[in-house]
């Protein structure tokens, strides 16, 4: 499913949320080509689920700049080799300048690794995380300003009660609501930004895996 955005008409200028920092064209590649589309790919959720939890006190500029670093010292975020990592990977992860640094939020995804192979005997993290978004019917207009967003709402509660009880950390509330925006499960671009039209029919059209 693509979700690639269309270049705007010679002379148009594409209107994007008004993120700090959306000039940057990293972000706005971000932005046009990955925010807002459904995501299913159990790593690629793994993934962002991590990266969200080292946002955590920094922009997600921030994150994305060191994005490639993060993949090539957690192994493409492949949770089979995550889990095996003992004290000399925590010890090098520590030792990399290209990542964010943070002891604590590297073992948790150690342990966020462990957790999601416990997990996948019983169910796949795509599957049971787009069940628990599924859940949430509430109707809501498209936002007029990002202002508008919220922290974190119902359903990013439960999806956090949730993941945490199956041992992920650093799966608060708010972060998790910023992973649902990130990986579709949300359509929160503001209605006058290019892709909340696609998004909402990518979404719209959507079928979450079951598994």
């Amino acid at each position: 499913m693509s979700g690639r955005a269309k270049a705007a008409p010679p002379g148009a200028e594409l209107v994007r949320c008004p993120w700090s920092g959306i000039a940057d064209d990293l972000y706005a590649r971000y932005h046009d080509e990955e925010w807002g589309v459904p995501q299913a790919d159990d790593r690629a959720l793994f993934e962002k689920l991590v990266l969200e939890g080292f946002q955590a006190g920094l922009s997600w500029l921030t994150i994305l700049r060191k994005r490639e670093n993060f993949r090539a010292a957690f192994h493409r975020f492949d949770p089979e080799r995550i889990a095996r990592y003992g004290t000399a990977d925590i010890e090098r992860l520590m030792g990399d300048a290209g990542i964010v640094r943070n002891r604590a939020k590297i073992e948790a995804t150690i342990d966020n690794a462990r957790a999601m192979l416990a997990l996948s005997e019983q169910t796949s993290l795509a599957t049971m995380l787009w069940q628990i978004a599924r859940e949430d019917t509430t109707a809501r207009a498209p936002l007029s300003s990002i202002a508008e967003a919220p922290a974190e709402t119902l359903a990013s509660r439960r999806m956090s009660k949730v993941l945490k009880a199956h041992g992920f950390r650093f799966v608060g509330p708010t972060t998790v609501y910023a992973f649902m925006q990130s990986v579709g499960m949300v359509n929160d671009h503001i209605a006058s930004c290019h892709r909340h039209g696609p998004c909402a029919r990518l979404q719209k059209s959507f079928v979450p895996p079951h598994r």
